[in-house]
C-alpha cells in the first residue's frame, strides 16, 4: 500500500492522540480518514496531530490538527507534547518550534521526560475569542444552564487559547456534573459562533485546581491541554489563584497533573506535563485504513 504513512497512538494525560507523519508529502489527512479512524475502538482519538514539512523558516514542522469529527482544530497542547516526544525519540533533539494555523509553538523535552509547551498569549477580547455579544469584561459573561433562579452552571469566564474556551466555576467535584448532557448545548450555544471548549473548574487552593472538559469537535475528553491553560489563566485573572498552578485533571488516569504558568514577563502560558507512546503502525491518510506494527491489525473502512 504505497499510500500508507507511519503513525503512532499516543496520549497526553489520557488525551487520546494520533500522531501521523506526513513529512515529504503534499496531501493531508482527510476528514473522512479522521472519522473512519475514530469509528474503530483501538484508533479512537481526541485529536490527530499531522506532522508536515515546515512552511516557515526557523520552524521544525507544520502541524495540522484534526478533531475526531473531522473538523480542524487550532491548538492542542497535549497533542503537541506527544509530537515532541515522537520527534525527540527519532532525532535526539530536545527543543522544537512548530507552526499551526493559530500560532508558533515552542516546546522543550526535559531530562525527566516531561515536556513544556509555550502556548503563547491568551486572548480576552470578546470579538477575538469570538463571542456573539459584546462584553467589556470577559472574566464573567452572561450565560447559564438550568433554572433561571437556580442555574446549574452560570457566569463563565471566556477567553481564547488559540481556540475558544468557556470556564465555568463549580463548588463540587467536576465529575459530579452531567457534562455529557450540558456539553453539546454549551459547545453549540449561539454565544459561540465558532463553538467553544467547555470546562468545569473547581478551585482547591491558591495553587491547585481540578478540571473536566467537553472539547469542541471531540466531546468528553480525558484531558485537554488548551483547556487546562484556559482554566489556569482564568483562575488567576479572576483572583482565585496565583499565576502558577497545578491542574488536577479529574477525568484523566493517574498521575493526572499538569503545571501551568502564566508568565508575568511576557504574558505567555507555559504548560508542562507528560506524554506516553502506546503503539505504532501504518495508516492511509485518505481512507483511514490502518495496520498495527508487527501484526496484521484491524482495517478501518
Amino acid at each position: 500500500m504505497s499510500n500508507m504513512v507511519e503513525f503512532a497512538r499516543m496520549n497526553g494525560l489520557g488525551n487520546k492522540i494520533l500522531v501521523v507523519d506526513m513529512r515529504g508529502r503534499k496531501d493531508v489527512v482527510t476528514a473522512e480518514a479522521a472519522i473512519a479512524l475514530n469509528a474503530v475502538a483501538e484508533t479512537q482519538f481526541d485529536q490527530i496531530m499531522a506532522i508536515h514539512d515546515p512552511k516557515a523558516q526557523g520552524t521544525d514542522a507544520w502541524i495540522d490538527i484534526l478533531n475526531s469529527d473531522g473538523t480542524k482544530a487550532q491548538a492542542c497542547g497535549n497533542g503537541t507534547r506527544c509530537v515532541v516526544q515522537a520527534l525527540s525519540a527519532e532525532t535526539g533533539k530536545k527543543v522544537f518550534t512548530f507552526q499551526t494555523v493559530a500560532s508558533i509553538l515552542n516546546a522543550v523535552e526535559h531530562e525527566d521526560g516531561t515536556i513544556s509547551v509555550d502556548m503563547g498569549k491568551p486572548v480576552f477580547d470578546w470579538d477575538k475569542i469570538p463571542l456573539a455579544e459584546e462584553f467589556a469584561d470577559t472574566r464573567h459573561i452572561e450565560l447559564q444552564i438550568g433554572p433561571i433562579d437556580n442555574p446549574v452552571l452560570h457566569s463563565p469566564s471566556a477567553m481564547s487559547m488559540g481556540n475558544p474556551h468557556a470556564i465555568f466555576w463549580v463548588d463540587k467535584d467536576p465529575m459530579s456534573y452531567d457534562l455529557a448532557r450540558f456539553g453539546p448545548l454549551l459547545e453549540n450555544h449561539p454565544m459561540f459562533p465558532e463553538r467553544a471548549n467547555i470546562t468545569l473548574v473547581q478551585v482547591l487552593s491558591p495553587t491547585t485546581v481540578r478540571t473536566r472538559t467537553w472539547e469542541r469537535g471531540a466531546g468528553l475528553t480525558l484531558a485537554c491541554g488548551s483547556a487546562a491553560c484556559s482554566a489556569a489563566v482564568s483562575a488567576a485573572r479572576t483572583g482565585r489563584t496565583g499565576r502558577k498552578v497545578t491542574i488536577d485533571v479529574a477525568s484523566a488516569p493517574a498521575p493526572s497533573q499538569l503545571t501551568i504558568e502564566w508568565r508575568e514577563s511576557d504574558d505567555h502560558v507555559v504548560m508542562t506535563g507528560p506524554a506516553e507512546w502506546e503503539w505504532s503502525g501504518m495508516v492511509d491518510p485518505v481512507t483511514g485504513s490502518f495496520t498495527r506494527d508487527q501484526e496484521q491489525g484491524a482495517q478501518a473502512r
